[in-house]
Parts: C-alpha cells; sequence; structure tokens
C-alpha cells in the first residue's frame, strides 16, 4: 500500500507543468513580489551596464582626438575656442576649466613674481581637480546600484526561498500529507526565487568590478592630463608668455 502511494504521488507530480510562468502565477503573493522585484533589478541592472560600457568607450575615443590635437603643438587658444562649440565630456570640461583660469588669471599680462606665478598655477590645477571630480561624480552614478544588487539580491531571493519552504511545510501541515505532489509546488517556487536572484547578483558583481576597474583608468588619464597641462604651463610662466602652445608627445 505505502508503494502504491509513492508511485501515485510521484505521477501527480510528474504530471505537474513546472514550466516558469506555471511557477509566477501560482506561486504566494510574497514570493511573486519577490520575483517581480529581482527582475527589475536585474533589468535595470542591465541597463546601466549596457549604458555605460557604450558610455566609456565613446569617452576614450574623444578624450583620443583630443589629446592628438592636444599634442600635435596647436595653439591652445585655438583648441579652447573650439572646445567650447564641442560637445562636452569629461576631458573636454577639465581642459575648459584650466584654461578658463588661466586667462582669468592673465587678464592684466603674465605675473612676473614667482609668487603669484606659483598662485595662479596653484589655481588652474585647483579648478582642474575640482572638474575632474565633479565629472566622476556624474559618471559613476548607477554604481552604487548595481554593488546594492550585487550583495543583496542572494539575499532577497534566500528570502523567497524561505518563504516557498514554510508554504510547503504549512501545505503538510493542513493536509497531513508528505507527498511529494504537496511540497513539490512550494520548494520548486523557492528555489526559483533562489536562481533569480543569483541571476540579478552575478552579472551585477561582475559589472561592478569591470567598470569600477574602467573608471579608475579614466580618472587616472585625466589626472595625468591635468599634470601634463600642469607642465606646459610651468614652462610658459617661466618665459612670460600668454600665448600657449600645446606640446608633444615624448
Amino acid at each position: 500500500m505505502t508503494m502504491d502511494v509513492v508511485t501515485e504521488s510521484l505521477g501527480v507530480a510528474a504530471t505537474q507543468d513546472f514550466n516558469v510562468l506555471r511557477l509566477f502565477w501560482e506561486a504566494d503573493i510574497v514570493i511573486k513580489i519577490v520575483m517581480l522585484l529581482l527582475i527589475g533589478c536585474s533589468f535595470w541592472s542591465w541597463t546601466i551596464i549596457v549604458h555605460k560600457r557604450s558610455f566609456l568607450a565613446g569617452l576614450n575615443n574623444r578624450a583620443n582626438r583630443f589629446e592628438d590635437s592636444f599634442w600635435s603643438g596647436e595653439p591652445l587658444d585655438k583648441i579652447y575656442a573650439r572646445v567650447k562649440k564641442s560637445k562636452e565630456d569629461p576631458m573636454l570640461r577639465t581642459f575648459s576649466a584650466g584654461m578658463d583660469e588661466w586667462k582669468a588669471g592673465i587678464v592684466g599680462g603674465v605675473p612676473s613674481s614667482t609668487t603669484l606665478q606659483a598662485s595662479l598655477k596653484q589655481r588652474v590645477e585647483r579648478s582642474m581637480a575640482i572638474a575632474i571630480g565633479r565629472e566622476m561624480n556624474q559618471l559613476e552614478r548607477g554604481m552604487t546600484f548595481l554593488a546594492s544588487v550585487a550583495s543583496s539580491a542572494p539575499f532577497i531571493g534566500l528570502f523567497g526561498t524561505v518563504w516557498g519552504i514554510m508554504n510547503s511545510f504549512t501545505a503538510i501541515a493542513n493536509t497531513n500529507n508528505t507527498s511529494l505532489a504537496v511540497v513539490a509546488p512550494g520548494i520548486a517556487e523557492a528555489l526559483f526565487a533562489t536562481a533569480i536572484g543569483l541571476v540579478a547578483a552575478i552579472p551585477a558583481s561582475i559589472a561592478f568590478n569591470v567598470l569600477s576597474s574602467r573608471l579608475n583608468r579614466y580618472a587616472d588619464r585625466l589626472e595625468a592630463f591635468t599634470d601634463e597641462f600642469s607642465a606646459i604651463l610651468s614652462r610658459h610662466l617661466d618665459s612670460h608668455d600668454v600665448g600657449i602652445n600645446g606640446g608633444k608627445r615624448k
């Protein structure tokens, strides 16, 4: 008799349609909310990932073109006038911030005293550093969300798992039946919630690490450009020349 009951239970379970949509629609309302939350987090994470990958690629391409122009030896005043009319991006804004401060400092001519020259150079560097900080804050938007999804999505899925198992035990208590047909739906829902949590967390975690590395490299590039620009300014301050020409790469 016991064998017949087990066989019957397995047969009923085998006929159950445990596809993804059925698992969702027949899930408890709490598990549905968990699933929808995780699906929404995964969708928004992928939106951030795709956008930032393409956006950073565009930034580096524009930075390459700008640096080629900067190191061509062309007068920086001409580059500055052209940059003002161009599509703005972090490197162009950083360059513009430095040139704005430089032009404000030489309205009455290039300072002749060493103290005034040092003060002008510090103001230019500070303006460019502030611009870099502001631009990087903008570029890093969305990274906190990726980090949050990477760290919390598995636990949200685990909550759905615990809730589904609780439902399974409740079904056993209400029916006094421990057959697979009774407990399988709740367990399946629980495992499905866990799976969605991992699907949301794993790409977010990988993308956060990769994008953070690329953002750090871009920030280093901006800071290196600031140092190079400052070195050019120092040479022109020493020569008391108002007009600035770009340098040549060594």
